[in-house]
């Protein structure tokens, strides 16, 4: 696809307008382009995108063949997009790929700050510069109200009892005025792939998704820019400024189809004018029967989906998401906005200070050997408990063969984002063929002085290392670390300090891992667990994440170097492994809301 410039089109920014249609379909895209062409505005520039997949040269020529000094015409073959996300859209017979190419539009076009999308069954009979010329602001989209669900009882009543959506501001999708920018910046388009996992929707498909993720963000646009040819018009006749055919009555199906001359005027301009008409003349009334059948069918779905017990919104109002994990998740999003990243996400609970007489960090009596053993097995059913339950899911391992390459020890690094994260780090651990071999965790203070019970025998037990805010018991903590290392065994320390929930970008690391290896002697080995949705709810309304554990290759000191710069350099290419890990599996690239270059000046480490 050749992309024209901005600077070719003068000062003033070109129009972008996207259709999406399949080859069967182009013909009738050829029209609608037609008639944007002759009533546009033309002292301005236009650029014409048409989304497909595989429609074949002959047929883009005569498209193309369309072009003129004020519209660039372009085919974009979305095809790899579509495989890039293959797995996560449940595409069913009913569904036409080409429903879901308008959600491609921000991030596959990031040099617009806003696009329209245009059904292909549309005749534009006005100015269509004054229908981009709409100002958004933050709002995500430039609508106009369904008259189709305004007007039908049944679907109607389907809106609002399955998506929670009044009727009257439900809107057709088939023209939109996007706001590209609020798309990209509010990540609609993971939205939109996350809710095909939560909910599938059979009536309106994507355009059911869009209402939801759009809710209550969209600007209502006067209704001449979207008068659906069905019942009454939105607006007069004579002020109408886009005609939408939309439903299954077609002017190229129905020589009766109402306001039909307004798409004639245009076909005639069109090189496949004489393949539209024979299309008409060659339409069957089984054809015509089974448009009947369609549009029942509709209804039933609609009628089907109200009556189910769990469709969508009764769904989400049973398992509406936790207040205070949404609260989490916005406390979350402030602290990166300010770069606060080493500072916990939830507030710890005040704790007793460990002191040095309340702490033998290496016990080596029988009774403490006993006690580890104990809290190991308790620790192993609680975690086959979890793996049963589907609390914790582990999809992957990957690299393991890293961790074999430093069997005589070393400091292993994880991002912390969850209070289950090391039970997946140890059975981790546990793939790789390292004989007799133990890792011991670092952990905070609190979590060794403040947990009674249950999970105080497991923080107190299992081989952990708490930190202490202490000086003196620090000392001996230090010393425990290394005498850890210097017996070739292995030491967890989560350098990003505090844990936030579910958060998936790698965070500025501090130095204390490294200085610990550096001054040992031994390898880092970064770990890096990524997550994904399963498909199972939690109790507090949120996907399970799936990990999958990246083993990244070791990172070790250089002997000729001074300590203080292999653990300043061992730190920076620790972060560089997790973001390299990061922007692979996610497909984007490592950005923070705070932008700065250096989101988080350095602090003390340990």
């Amino acid at each position: 696809m050749e992309m024209k410039s901005l600077s070719q089109y003068g000062k003033k920014a070109e129009i972008p307008i996207f259709f999406a249609c399949d080859e069967g379909f182009v013909k009738y895209t050829m029209v609608s382009m037609k008639s944007i062409m002759e009533n546009a505005d033309r002292s301005r520039k236009y650029h014409i995108y048409i989304l497909h997949m595989g429609i074949t040269e002959a047929t883009q020529a005569k498209v193309l063949a369309m072009a003129d000094e004020e519209f660039a015409i372009d085919f974009v073959d979305v095809t790899d997009k579509m495989r890039s996300i293959a797995d996560k859209l449940p595409i069913r017979d009913y569904y036409s790929n080409t429903t879901y190419f308008r959600l491609f539009i921000p991030d596959m076009f990031p040099q617009y700050r806003k696009a329209l999308y245009i059904d292909s069954d549309t005749i534009v009979v006005g100015n269509v510069a004054e229908l981009y010329d709409h100002k958004l602001g933050k709002l995500y989209a430039g609508v106009c109200p369904d008259r189709v669900v305004a007007q039908t009882d049944i679907l109607g009543d389907y809106v609002e009892k399955v998506l929670g959506v009044k009727r009257a501001r439900y809107f057709n999708a088939g023209v939109m005025l996007m706001n590209c920018s609020q798309f990209r910046e509010n990540h609609l388009l993971d939205e939109f792939l996350e809710m095909l996992h939560i909910y599938l929707f059979v009536v309106a498909q994507d355009q059911d998704y869009l209402n939801l993720i759009c809710k209550n963000q969209v600007l209502y646009m006067e209704p001449k820019w979207n008068a659906q040819v069905f019942g009454e018009l939105a607006c007069p006749e004579e002020e109408v400024g886009l005609f939408h055919f939309n439903m299954a009555a077609k002017p190229w199906h129905y020589e009766d189809c109402r306001l039909a001359e307004y798409f004639w005027k245009y076909a005639k301009m069109t090189a496949d004018y004489d393949a539209i008409k024979e299309g008409l003349a060659n339409y069957t009334d089984e054809q015509r029967r089974n448009d009947s059948v369609s549009g029942e069918k509709l209804i039933q779905l609609a009628v089907s989906e109200i009556n189910r017990e769990d469709n969508y919104l009764r769904k989400m109002e049973k398992a509406g998401k936790s207040e205070s994990k949404l609260a989490l998740l916005a406390h979350i999003e402030e602290l990166e906005r300010e770069g606060r990243f080493s500072e916990d996400a939830e507030e710890n609970p005040p704790a007793p200070v460990l002191m040095p007489e309340d702490i033998n960090y290496l016990p080596r009596s029988l009774k403490s050997k006993t006690q580890t053993k104990y809290a190991f097995k308790v620790a192993r059913w609680f975690v086959n408990m979890l793996i049963k339950k589907k609390q914790l899911i582990i999809k992957e391992y990957k690299g393991i063969e890293n961790l074999e390459k430093v069997a005589d020890g070393a400091v292993i690094t994880c991002n912390h984002f969850n209070a289950f994260d090391s039970f997946a780090i140890q059975l981790a651990f546990e793939q790789g063929k390292l004989k007799k071999k133990k890792m011991y965790r670092v952990i905070r203070e609190g979590n060794y002085t403040g947990f009674p019970g249950f999970y105080g025998v497991l923080m107190r037990h299992c081989n952990t290392l708490p930190l202490s805010s202490n000086f003196k018991t620090m000392e001996k903590f230090i010393a425990a670390v290394d005498r850890v290392l210097e017996k070739n065994q292995f030491v967890l320390v989560y350098p990003e300090q505090g844990m936030w929930w579910n958060y998936r970008k790698p965070r500025p690391l501090q130095k204390g891992a490294f200085t610990f290896a550096a001054r040992n002697n031994k390898p880092v080995l970064p770990v890096f667990i990524t997550m994904e949705d399963s498909d199972v709810l939690d109790d507090d309304g949120f996907y399970v994440q799936e990990y999958t554990v990246h083993f990244c290759e070791p990172i070790y000191p250089d002997p000729n170097k001074k300590r203080a710069q292999n653990s300043c350099e061992m730190r920076d290419k620790n972060y560089e492994a997790w973001k390299a890990v990061y922007e692979q599996t996610y497909g984007e690239k490592l950005t923070y809301s705070c932008d700065e270059k250096q989101p988080m000046k350095e602090k003390k480490a340990l």
